[in-house]
């Protein structure tokens, strides 16, 4: 069976199910308040909180395309085939890589590094 429009619309089950597929489950979430109260849409209560959890889904979201970057950089490496114009392109992409990759965690520890240095002078 052909996947097109009109198959679509002639078989409106597949294209229910399709279209219920697209539907992110987040957007059933909602947060429940009392009456008369502001409610806090972050489940963080302090700043230290909302950036590290900022970045633990930047981290989440940084190291599939990492993964992705450093896999198409091997890719340039085999098809540079003795090119050593393509395989300085090659080593510009796994260099790019590997420092995005050090930033992403980079980012993570120095900022958990400085919410405990700070959390320590505090108390």
């Amino acid at each position: 069976m052909k996947f097109s429009r009109k198959n679509l619309y002639k078989h409106p089950f597949l294209f229910i199910v399709l279209s219920l597929s697209f539907i992110p489950a987040s957007s059933f979430a909602a947060k429940i308040c009392d009456p008369g109260k502001l409610c806090n849409p972050i489940d963080s209560d302090t700043i230290q909180e909302f950036i590290l959890t900022f970045l633990e889904g930047a981290i989440k979201i940084g190291i599939p395309i990492v993964a992705l970057a450093i896999i198409y950089s091997g890719f340039l490496f085999v098809s540079s085939s003795g090119n050593s114009e393509k395989l300085g392109k090659a080593k510009n992409a796994l260099l790019y890589s590997v420092i995005g990759a050090a930033i992403l965690l980079g980012a993570l520890a120095i900022s958990k590094l400085v919410a405990e240095t700070v959390t320590g002078i505090s108390s």
